[in-house]
């Protein structure tokens, strides 16, 4: 699974203690109902499936790019959580396809149509509150419920499993690793938006000092097969292939089931997340720090996100400069010589705090208590309108009137200024 589905799979597995689960997942999913939640299997363009799931929820919890693709939760009365944890729109933008402005058309519904929103961090949080200001949803009945506005949007991270990593090998080496090879994992996908060239061009600093040391890049195509190939692919293949090293230091699989992913982790020792300075590192939360963590694996990671905060705090790796191959190779090599024991109080005071079970607390606390927005309470059939037109035309033009009153406020007093310069000249 890639971070959208490991995500939902642990806030199913948490809610279900608690509440029937319904996970709904694409057709192409080989998940299976289990005695924790129900697996709903649905075709895209289909709702007749997920409508009468709906109808019969007490709250559906939706990303928020989905759900412009199921129009009946627009009009439905059941409260709608959106997760907001993933910022797509600064991901699609770097894939460079046409896409961005049916996007933006999409989110400008999520925003409109959430009871509830969540995101993985404060600071994707105030991203949040400025698009749900631009979009009205900041106003006299939801700051009225909650000046603090957590009954609005409120932070549910990505956690760990409550069950620790086994300690038994899992399966079998991973391709091309021999026994007595040290291992370097880079967890996730090979996206645009991260940057596994700077580990590859730190490898033959680190072979000079340390020759069995292999680098292993497992995901090269995404699982959902509606995600498109990744030029950053092609480009890191290439410089492995120009350095002498593809296929012999430096390694590339497909994409590895979710159920071997824990032999790969077990046998790895140190995990890599580097990426360059753009905005979506100022917004992501990335998804396999938590599984390094999870395996009491240090890491090196590239500083700016929210992640590599963690990294810091609780002492679990290096936290190195954007695009700095220098410095990715000595902490590589650092790592590789500092026992993990060495690592392990940090892991521990970070596996205590980033458990699913405290992630996903205000999201339980929502379920418990699901209600509809206040605006949209007190709005009625004017929220039902997808883009919300009457009251954000009113919005504006309060602001529109405001403005212009200031203006006018501090001409007045320019003009004032202006006679008294002139008098005393």
């Amino acid at each position: 699974m890639a971070g959208p589905g490991i995500r939902y799979y642990h806030l199913a597995q948490v809610l279900a203690r608690e509440f029937k689960v319904v996970l709904a997942v694409p057709a192409e999913s080989t998940l299976k109902s289990s005695q924790d939640f129900l697996v709903l299997t649905y075709h895209t363009g289909e709702q007749a499936t997920l409508k009468e799931a709906v109808q019969q929820a007490r709250a559906v919890i939706i990303p928020a790019m989905w759900l412009v693709r199921i129009p009946s939760l627009l009009q439905s009365p059941v409260p709608l959580v959106i997760d907001g944890y993933d910022p797509f729109l600064a991901e699609t933008i770097f894939l460079q396809r046409d896409e961005t402005k049916d996007l933006q058309c999409a989110l400008a519904q999520a925003y409109l149509a959430g009871d509830f929103f969540i995101c993985a961090s404060e600071r994707q949080r105030d991203w949040w509150l400025g698009l749900l200001e631009a979009h009205g949803r900041i106003n006299q009945y939801t700051i009225g419920e909650d000046p603090s506005l957590h009954r609005l949007i409120d932070v549910v991270p990505f956690g760990l499993p409550s069950s620790p990593l086994p300690d038994r090998p899992i399966g079998e080496e991973p391709l091309g690793i021999e026994s007595d090879d040290r291992v370097l994992l880079w967890g996730g996908g090979l996206w645009e938006w991260l940057d596994p060239l700077t580990a590859i061009r730190a490898m033959p600093r680190v072979l000079a000092r340390r020759p069995k040391v292999k680098l292993l890049f497992p995901g090269t195509r995404h699982p959902n097969p509606a995600i498109p190939s990744m030029r950053k692919v092609v480009q890191a293949k290439g410089l492995a292939r120009d350095l002498g090293l593809l296929d012999r230091q430096v390694l590339f699989g497909e994409w590895v089931p979710s159920e071997m992913w824990v032999g790969y982790l077990q046998r790895a020792d140190v995990g890599l997340s580097l990426h360059p300075y753009t905005i979506e590192t100022r917004l992501a939360f990335r998804t396999r720090i938590l599984d390094y963590i999870w395996a009491r694996l240090p890491m090196v990671v590239t500083r700016g996100d929210v992640t590599s905060k963690l990294v810091k705090r609780y002492k679990l790796g290096a936290v190195v400069d954007y695009g700095n191959v220098d410095e990715v190779a000595e902490a590589i090599l650092q790592l590789l010589d500092t026992p993990k024991d060495e690592f392990g109080e940090g892991f521990d005071r970070a596996q205590a705090a980033l458990n699913w079970e405290k992630a996903a607390q205000p999201l339980i606390e929502f379920c418990r208590h699901p209600r509809r927005a206040p605006d949209k309470e007190a709005l009625g059939q004017r929220m039902g309108n997808p883009f919300y037109l009457e009251e954000i035309t009113r919005l504006r033009e309060l602001v529109d009137g405001y403005e212009r009153g200031r203006f006018i406020r501090l001409m007045r007093h320019v003009n004032e200024w202006r006679r008294r310069i002139w008098k005393n000249e």
